[in-house]
């Protein structure tokens, strides 16, 4: 990115879930990586009850209609769990084996089930299955994991626009 480029000029935001209870069955949109290099899949959690943990699971599509849907594997993740004023830098994990479905209780527990947190998710389009038409990303999530109210929402942040622009290309549409 140039130094004369500005940030939102490089990059687009698309709010994923609104702020929603993820207790039950959540609609996540889907974004399409076509004009971007990669995107931030940014999860923002509010303080809930313990033994309700969150599952990150990724999936994949060849349009933003979700088509012929897929899970995506990702093995880095990055966390802030914890109060934001008290947990003031990003803890990079890297699992042992790639999943598109990360417990956070199981086989290790985060303890983010009864405060705030915020995870995020880097995916390269390259990660998605392109030799096979994938280009497009969304966030789901265990509904069964969580019984109680369990507020969050999700964005997704592309990155590395291939054409930038004054007015960046939406990612919410082929």
């Amino acid at each position: 990115m140039s130094v004369n480029t500005r940030l939102l000029e490089s990059i687009d935001i698309v709010v994923g879930a609104a702020p929603a209870d993820f207790n039950s069955a959540v609609t996540v949109d889907w974004v399409c990586l076509k004009n971007y290099d990669g995107c931030l899949v940014v999860v923002v959690k509010a303080a809930g009850t313990a033994g309700d943990d969150f599952s990150l699971q990724l999936v994949q599509a060849t349009a933003v209609a979700g088509t012929s849907s897929k899970a995506l594997n990702f093995k880095q993740w990055y966390h802030k769990i914890g109060t934001q004023t008290g947990v003031n830098t990003f803890t990079k994990v890297t699992e042992s084996t790639a999943t598109a479905d990360l417990d956070l209780a199981t086989p290790t527990d985060y303890a983010a089930d009864s405060v705030q947190a915020l995870f995020v998710i880097d995916v390269r389009a390259s990660d998605l299955d392109v030799s096979n038409g994938f280009d497009c990303l969304s966030y789901t999530h265990d509904d069964a994991d969580v019984g109680n109210t369990a507020l969050a929402t999700v964005l997704f942040i592309p990155y590395g626009a291939r054409y930038p622009d004054a007015t960046p290309k939406t990612a919410i549409t082929n």
